[in-house]
């Protein structure tokens, strides 16, 4: 899809569905579909999945991070994510709410190629995913003067790297969404670029209602939720509409005063020894123990089915990220790791399967080792 088309009223006025990737064969001719966009998703079982934003959600989305960002019509969005990514199309939604310059980085990601692409179209809004901060950061480039705002989606930015890329002028801020909320559900607002960064919390937008459960799992309900979801069955498309005003996510936070703080994937949390394991927390304390020395993507904790312990916790990685690194990393851990959450031997991986975002492609990953290890 053209970024341009975007922009025009020609595009948003349009009831005919579409999608913003590559959607198997003809999308179905269903009533519920007509002026949605339809993005592929997958969760943690590395199932496909078609979600239906309508364009109406879309643009409430965008308007909420306008308003928040302070983009106004003078204002310049950098698209810097592919657009069948909720993430990337949300810019573009943005830049058409606003009446405001889209310009799209025209190769393929590349540090500083991407630094001086901003400097000369004077962007001033941007988002990215925290492998594209740690690229800018590694590199040592300073942001150009005009740009205001990065919003750092798609994973979690540790304090270290966010630290240091604040520290060479990008406006880094955390944000944390899906694509069933059409993007941002909480993004970190301008005022907390005084402060040094940290990774939470972050406020919520003003659209969305959030509550926890009793196990600090997230509920969502606003404008820019999803209609509903389209599966195949056999040859066969159905759609599966949403049934509740609130949206039951998979995400663990602590919410207080209108701030949420990410804690983990309720999917992520595995039995060892009849405790729960929390996968996700134990990932970021590796990264918190490297001190920003690991990028971001280069590796996950599965767990691997066990006859006497229920599960054992396998850490994966590139096998082009640093090995002293990754040695050092898990030697400081196994001191410090009670036994329910000991690691086994790291394993690399030659091919490392990511998404297009950069982010592990956790369930491929877990089936591999679990071939190699039965």
């Amino acid at each position: 899809m053209d970024p341009s088309l975007l922009t025009s009223a020609t595009f948003w006025q349009d009831s005919t569905p579409s999608s913003a990737g590559d959607f198997p064969g003809k999308i179905p001719a269903l009533p519920e579909l007509q002026d949605h966009i339809l993005f592929e998703t997958s969760g943690s079982s590395g199932v496909p999945k078609w979600i239906a934003l309508s364009k109406a959600a879309l643009l409430a989305s965008a308007a909420a991070v306008n308003r928040h960002l302070q983009v106004v019509r003078a204002s310049c969005w950098g698209l810097a994510l592919p657009l069948r990514h909720v993430g990337g199309f949300g810019v573009a939604a943005r830049a058409y709410e606003a009446g405001c310059r889209l310009r799209e980085f025209p190769q393929r990601w590349n540090a500083p190629a991407f630094a001086a692409w901003l400097a000369e179209n004077e962007v001033t809004h941007t988002s990215l995913v925290p492998t594209q901060v740690h690229d800018l950061e590694a590199a040592g480039l300073r942001a150009p003067a005009s740009l205001r705002a990065v919003v750092v989606g798609g994973g979690h930015l540790d304090i270290e790297t966010g630290g240091a890329a604040r520290a060479l002028g990008w406006p880094v801020l955390a944000s944390y969404g899906m694509t069933e909320a059409a993007s941002q559900i909480a993004t970190q607002d301008l005022a907390s670029l005084h402060q040094p960064y940290q990774p939470a919390p972050i406020a919520l937008l003003p659209i969305w209602r959030a509550e926890t459960s009793p196990d600090q799992t997230l509920r969502i309900a606003g404008p820019a939720l999803f209609s509903g979801m389209l599966i195949r069955e056999n040859e066969n498309w159905s759609f599966q509409a949403r049934t509740s005003a609130w949206h039951e996510t998979n995400d663990r936070v602590w919410l207080e005063n209108k701030h949420l703080t990410p804690i983990g994937r309720a999917d992520l949390r595995v039995k060892v020894l009849g405790e729960l394991v929390d996968l996700e927390m134990i990932e970021r304390e590796l990264y918190d123990i490297s001190a920003g020395k690991l990028a971001p993507g280069v590796f996950v904790v599965v767990a691997i089915p066990d006859a006497r312990a229920e599960h054992r916790l396998v850490p994966v990685f590139d096998a082009a990220a640093n090995s002293d690194v990754i040695r050092e990393v898990l030697s400081t851990y196994a001191k410090q790791a009670p036994g329910i959450r000991r690691l086994g031997p790291a394993v690399m991986i030659g091919d490392f399967p990511r998404s297009p975002l950069g982010k592990p492609c956790r369930a491929q990953i877990a089936a591999g080792i679990k071939a190699r290890h039965p």
